[in-house]
């Protein structure tokens, strides 16, 4: 079992990844925190307790609100993927007396930021403790910064992001993960903490359509395949109108997948950079892919491949029955 601290900037696929890791008995969630990204901190913290609500949980991880601006750039939101809310605008569905469809689940944040909580748990399970950031680094970078002999005892960290032999989702070059906070990524790759990268090289592998959610919901009427159909409907129309596909990427539940089936991927061990200041390439993920590796030994594990109906089957396998 893995037990892991989910660090995300809760939008739409990051809601999915802490439902799927929620159900994955191969892990233990111990903490989630929160971080500006898709939004801002505040409305993605929002987003998690409204995610834990929909689940319907007897009990709750631990969570901790993390930082709202990146190290030294200013934010990049991704509202218009995600809705003004960060969850597909659905927290603006209401019920027939105006009350809220998605309330917040009653859970009491910590006391402590997001970066002294993440440095505090990893000593109460050092050599232990997985990290799974899905949004930008800037809490796990700011954590490595204050306390870096603490942070050393990290297990490993595997993360979303970043995009190497195709196009980014931001720019040309650069996927929004790493765009949002192009400098605590290069402080997260040249720290030395074993590391697994999820770029969009494999998460555009796996599309979630329209049509197989549909068919995978069937007739269940839980609240849980509600907030499914319901958060998921922005993305999916944004996806149709830019990219001609009624459906979205997978992106953060293959970080979840990668743990708890990782036979499902294939890897390769490699260099990684980020660009941190070019006008045209701020955010790209620079690395050598191909086989006859050249330059320094690898800091990275990246994700080249992935069996996606198999993870597709054990996506809603655990999601919708587990």
């Amino acid at each position: 079992m893995h037990r892991i601290l989910i660090d995300t900037d809760i939008g739409v696929d990051d809601a999915l990844a802490i439902v799927f890791a929620l159900k994955s008995a191969e892990l233990k969630v111990e903490a989630i925190t929160t971080v500006s990204g898709n939004a801002h901190v505040d409305l993605c913290t929002q987003n998690l307790l409204i995610t834990l609500a929909a689940m319907e949980l007897q009990e709750a991880p631990l969570i901790a609100k993390g930082e709202a601006q990146p190290l030294i750039t200013t934010l990049t939101t991704a509202s218009n993927v995600h809705g003004s809310d960060g969850l597909g605008n659905i927290t603006g569905k209401l019920t027939p007396d105006g009350d809220s469809f998605y309330p917040e689940m009653k859970h009491t944040l910590l006391p402590i930021p997001a970066v002294d909580f993440i440095i505090d748990l990893v000593g109460m399970y050092p050599d232990e403790l997985v990290l799974v950031p899905v949004g930008p680094l800037t809490n796990i970078a700011k954590a490595m910064l204050k306390n870096p002999s603490r942070m050393r005892k990290v297990r490993r960290i595997v993360l979303m992001g970043g995009v190497f032999e195709g196009y980014g989702n931001v720019t040309t070059q650069a996927e929004f993960n790493i765009f949002v906070d192009p400098h605590a990524a290069q402080v997260v790759f040249n720290f030395g903490v074993p590391i697994t990268i999820m770029p969009l090289d494999v998460t555009h592998q796996v599309v979630l359509t329209g049509e197989r959610l549909h068919a995978e919901i069937g007739q269940r009427k839980t609240r849980l395949a509600q907030f499914l159909h319901d958060s998921t409907r922005m993305c999916m129309e944004y996806h149709r109108l830019h990219y001609g596909f009624h459906g979205f990427y997978l992106h953060d539940p293959l970080a979840i997948g990668f743990l708890s089936q990782p036979d499902l991927f294939e890897t390769v061990d490699r260099f990684v950079q980020v660009e941190t200041c070019g006008d045209l390439t701020r955010g790209a993920t620079v690395g050598d892919l191909r086989a006859e590796r050249l330059g320094l030994g690898p800091n990275a594990r990246v994700c080249v491949g992935v069996d996606s109906e198999a993870f597709l089957r054990k996506f809603f396998n655990r999601v919708l029955n587990g």
